[in-house]
């Protein structure tokens, strides 16, 4: 499958703003996403297959930290390695940006996630309980 990451540009979020919730998952409302999109201390990105946008990731960054603020594929083209492929690329802005740490958090019960997160050098640092409406968060941490 050729995946192509890259910046992401209005006429991406466009694209896929419509199909958020049904294809995306429900994680945060629209107006949020574009603020988010749009604010100077962000970096996003899509994947790209065929032209269409089938995920997409960002970090928002803090001098010389950042946070991962989400990381969705869309639910046909999950468990084919595209969120590895747009976290391994969120890490390499890190290290052209100088960001020696990235976090974020991860619900407890998300195993895919948290096995992704591992497997690219993640470390569990903390928690924060009942975060999830009666779930747990997990935060983690790369150096």
């Amino acid at each position: 499958m050729d995946i192509q990451i890259q910046k992401i540009t209005n006429s991406d979020f466009e694209s896929f703003k419509d199909i958020l919730v049904s294809e995306f998952d429900n994680f945060w409302n629209l107006q949020i996403l574009k603020q988010e999109i749009e604010s100077l201390n962000t970096y996003y990105i899509v994947a790209k297959y065929n032209n269409e946008v089938v995920g997409f990731a960002g970090i928002k960054m803090t001098f010389d930290n950042a946070d991962l603020m989400n990381i969705v594929v869309k639910k046909d083209f999950r468990n084919k390695g595209i969120g590895t492929l747009l976290l391994k690329s969120l890490i390499d802005i890190c290290n052209n940006f100088n960001i020696s740490k990235l976090f974020l958090e991860v619900c407890e019960d998300n195993i895919c996630a948290i096995n992704l997160y591992n497997k690219l050098g993640f470390k569990e640092i903390s928690i924060r309980k009942n975060y999830y409406k009666n779930k747990s968060a997990k935060i983690m941490l790369k150096k």
